[in-house]
């Protein structure tokens, strides 16, 4: 019997994310001239996925509690409400996409 289509999904999520963990940690180990065990890729692989999972719940949270059935940057700034670091860094990407959408719809006249 098939996999559901959302178990499907799934496992190919947690296999993209124990990829770039597995890249990741090979980079680092090379830094650190460290080594590092399957199990602990594992691991932290399955701490990445429940946190992304944990984080899409709640930014879908904040998106019906304000009435909306999509998601927007709004919920995104709210999640990360108590990581002021990490707040700001996002509101200045956010800042930068809207320049930039702004400037494809408004192009100047001197860039001619």
């Amino acid at each position: 019997m098939p996999a559901a289509p959302d178990s499907e999904l799934r496992q190919r999520l947690k296999s993209a994310i124990w990829y770039t963990v597995g890249k990741i940690v090979d980079e680092e180990c090379l830094q650190l001239s460290a080594n590092a065990t399957p199990q602990y890729i594992a691991a932290l692989t399955e701490l990445v996925y429940t946190q992304a999972v944990t984080l899409a719940t709640d930014i879908e949270s904040f998106a019906h509690h304000a009435g909306r059935k999509v998601v927007s940057t709004d919920d995104v700034l709210m999640m990360c409400r108590r990581n002021d670091g990490l707040k700001e860094v996002l509101e200045e990407f956010v800042e930068d996409l809207e320049s930039k959408k702004r400037e494809q719809k408004n192009p100047s006249k001197d860039s001619r």
